[in-house]
């Protein structure tokens, strides 16, 4: 198996009117394909920072990040813009569902930017909303759903691109713990298909359902182990 990420004395930092502050320090860190890791930290860990880097929405200030063994720092916006829209899915805490679209639009719509036709998005997005148990509710709007059937729809909409790494951040954290719950068996399965996953999360109930434990702090990775008492579904 090849590394789907690898970054190399990556650092951050931004301007403030105090001077330079630095957020990440020199992170070493490499995630082979099928792998799950659950990125933990408290609050100002840098694991946030991270994550917007991994998924090309902030740059290094320094060190190297490589995406499927292309140096993402190289890449022009255009091409950053379409690694985005090819290689990675996210799935956010807020759901970031349209609410005047219904299930089915919501999860086309990374097809309609890659220019799929009509016809081939509408199939396709089927597809995936029955993938994660949503096909009846596919004419449904968000409002007309509960929140963990919006994070499945969310779920299926990162998902409906084949993407090569799926983003999560504290993707149950609007959700109670039966709720949470269903959402990490779903994500768990899709996992054991072979889809890597990176996980950020507060909670240790849900890091457990990762195979790896990715831990942050003062910007620094103090920790990466794997994770010994897995929980699964």
């Amino acid at each position: 198996m090849g590394y789907v990420i690898q970054t190399e004395h990556l650092t951050k930092s931004y301007h403030t009117g105090a001077g330079d502050l630095e957020v990440l320090h020199g992170v070493d860190f490499a995630l082979e394909e099928g792998e799950f890791t659950a990125i933990m930290g408290p609050s100002g860990s840098g694991k946030s920072t991270f994550m917007n880097i991994l998924g090309c929405l902030d740059s290094p200030t320094s060190g190297v990040y490589r995406l499927l063994g292309e140096e993402v720092e190289k890449l022009s916006p255009d091409q950053l813009a379409e690694r985005r829209l090819h290689y990675l899915g996210f799935v956010f805490q807020g759901y970031n569902l349209l609410p005047r679209a219904d299930l089915l639009e919501n999860v086309a719509l990374p097809l309609l930017y890659a220019k799929v036709p009509a016809a081939q998005r509408k199939k396709e997005a089927q597809e995936m909303l029955e993938r994660v148990g949503l096909g009846p509710w596919s004419h449904h709007r968000p409002a007309q759903v509960s929140g963990g059937q919006q994070q499945r729809a969310a779920i299926a909409r990162a998902l409906v691109g084949h993407p090569s790494l799926i983003l999560a951040d504290e993707p149950t954290g609007n959700l109670d713990t039966q709720t949470s719950d269903e959402i990490m068996a779903l994500l768990s399965g899709l996992n054991d298909t072979g889809i890597t996953l990176v996980l950020v999360t507060h909670e240790p109930d849900v890091a457990s359902y990762a195979k790896r434990l990715t831990r942050f702090r003062d910007g620094l990775l103090v920790e990466d182990c794997p994770v010994t008492d897995r929980r699964r579904p």
